[in-house]
């Protein structure tokens, strides 16, 4: 899926060539028009920004890896504590 940015760049491409026979005024206040609609209809969607999307990534990608040392440090503690049990 393309990001809103470069989705909006590919419509607007689109609707250029549609109007290719108009003078430039025109296509260039179709073009504004139409960026100016399908941002509105993007802000009532719930999105987020590429640069929130990776920053949350990294977030996640710390967290997991706090999980799986901690998970490990538990496994370790069992695996001593296993054989005291027994006795």
């Amino acid at each position: 899926m393309l990001a809103p940015k470069a989705f909006l760049d590919a419509l607007s491409d689109q609707a250029s060539r549609l109007f290719s026979g108009d003078t430039a005024a025109p296509r260039a206040e179709l073009e504004s028009q139409f960026k100016v609609l399908m941002q509105g209809a993007f802000s009532k969607l719930d999105l987020v920004s590429r640069e929130e999307f990776d920053s949350q990534m990294v977030v996640l990608a710390r967290t997991r890896a706090r999980l799986e040392a901690l998970e490990q440090q538990f496994a370790e503690l069992e695996a001593r504590m296993a054989p005291s049990a027994k006795e």
